[in-house]
């Protein structure tokens, strides 16, 4: 899945499109309901990544809570959110490492996590 996937996926999902508070590649996608990001599409060096080689890596930062989060960071393909809560947020590699459907199943849990809480009564 590539950013243009993603945004696609964003936009018909959840009527989301991209936003660019920082007047470069680096994209918002942020909940309809209370404005609340619920995805950051980044550029970041992959050596803040880990990853061998220069250049940067495409990576998706996704609400997912600390149990989740801390799982998934152990498989390929995910990392500590860069720039995030590294206990509740994960970053993805947009690189086809992970699989189209789950990177959607995960967009889809963080745009549930970060929308308005229900009122209990």
């Amino acid at each position: 899945m590539n950013r243009e996937q993603v945004f696609a996926y964003a936009e018909a999902q959840f009527g989301t499109l991209p936003d660019y508070p920082w007047m470069d590649d680096n994209a918002v996608l942020r909940h309809g309901e209370n404005n609340k990001w619920y995805a950051v599409l980044l550029a970041v060096g992959r050596d803040r990544l880990g990853l061998p080689g220069g250049g940067t890596a495409e990576v998706i930062n996704l609400k997912c809570g600390p149990i989740l989060a801390g799982s998934l960071r152990t498989r390929e393909g995910f990392h500590p959110a860069y720039h995030m809560n590294k206990e509740q947020w994960i970053s993805i590699r947009l690189d086809g490492t992970v699989p189209a459907e789950e990177i959607r199943q995960f967009i889809d849990l963080s745009y549930k996590l970060t929308g308005p809480k229900k009122r209990k009564g």
